[in-house]
C-alpha cells in the first residue's frame, strides 16, 4: 500500500466524522462510552471509531393516551382517553437517565390519568374538567422533569359513560328542568296575582274606573263574531240615563 492510498483513506476515515444536525435535532456525543457534549444544530465533526453519537429531536411531540377503564371516587365504571403534548429540553437526560422516554412518558402519563379519575367523582370528572387536566400535567411534569423533558399540555378527549348511568343522568336533569320550570310558574302567578290585588284596590277607589275596565272585558270578549254577549248594566246607569232622558226631553219642550 502506498503512502497516497493511506493518506487516501486517513482522509476518507477524518471525513467520515462530520455529521448535520437540522434546526430542531441534537446530536448526544459519547467519547468511549462516556458522555461528551450536546452537538448541533448545523455542521460539526466527531472522532469516527471513538466517538458515538445518537440524535434527539427536540420539537413538541404529541402522544395519544388510548382509552383507559377506571373506577371514580363514587364507584362509577367509564372509559376515558387524552392527549399529551411534550417536548425535550435537556437531550442530555433524556438519553442518560431514561432507556426509552417516549415509552416512559406514555406509561407514566396512562398511570396518572387513571390515578387522578379515581380522585373524583363523576360530577367532578365531567364539570371541572379543564382543573383536572391542570393537575394531571403538573403530576407528569413533576416525574418527567429529571428525564430532560416538559409536558406542555394534557387534554382529556373523551369520557364514555355506561349506558345504565346516562339513562339515571339523563333523568336526573329532566326533573331538575321540571323543577325549574314549575319554581318560575309558582313565581309568576304570585306576581301576577300581587298585581291583581293591587288593580283591585285602586279600582275599589274609582267605580268609574272599575266600568270601564268592565266594558273594556266586554269588547276584547265581542271580538269574535260568533261571540254572543249578554250585559248586565247597573241600576245606576239605568236611573242615570233615564233622568238624562227626560232633561232633554224638557228641553226641547221649553224650546
Amino acid at each position: 500500500m502506498t503512502a497516497i492510498q493511506i493518506i487516501g483513506i486517513i482522509v476518507l476515515i477524518l471525513l467520515s466524522g462530520f455529521r448535520i444536525a437540522q434546526e430542531y435535532q441534537r446530536g448526544v456525543v459519547f467519547r468511549l462510552g462516556r458522555f461528551l457534549a450536546v452537538k448541533g444544530p448545523g455542521l460539526y465533526w466527531i472522532i469516527p471509531l471513538i466517538d458515538w453519537q445518537q440524535k434527539v429531536d427536540i420539537r413538541t411531540k404529541t402522544v395519544d393516551l388510548e382509552q383507559q377503564e377506571t373506577i371514580t371516587k363514587d364507584s362509577v365504571t367509564i372509559k376515558v382517553n387524552a392527549v399529551l403534548w411534550f417536548k425535550i429540553t435537556n437531550p442530555e437526560d433524556a438519553i442518560i437517565k431514561v432507556a426509552d422516554f417516549n415509552k416512559a412518558v406514555y406509561q407514566f402519563s396512562v398511570t396518572a390519568l387513571r390515578n387522578i379519575i379515581g380522585q373524583h367523582s363523576l360530577d367532578e370528572v365531567l364539570r371541572e374538567r379543564e382543573k383536572i387536566n391542570g393537575t394531571l400535567q403538573k403530576i407528569v411534569d413533576a416525574a418527567t422533569e429529571p428525564w430532560g423533558i416538559k409536558i406542555e399540555m394534557v387534554e382529556m378527549k373523551d369520557v364514555e359513560i355506561p349506558e345504565g348511568m346516562q339513562r339515571a343522568m339523563a333523568r336526573e336533569a329532566e326533573a331538575i328542568r321540571e323543577k325549574r320550570a314549575r319554581i318560575v310558574k309558582a313565581e309568576a302567578e304570585l306576581e301576577a296575582s300581587i298585581k291583581l290585588t293591587q288593580g283591585a284596590l285602586k279600582m275599589e277607589e274609582s267605580p268609574i274606573a272599575l266600568e270601564l275596565r268592565r266594558m273594556q272585558m266586554l269588547s276584547e270578549i265581542g271580538i269574535d263574531n260568533n261571540t254572543t254577549t249578554i250585559v248586565l248594566v247597573p241600576s245606576d246607569f239605568t236611573s242615570a240615563a233615564k233622568s238624562f232622558t227626560e232633561l232633554v226631553s224638557r228641553k226641547k219642550t221649553t224650546d
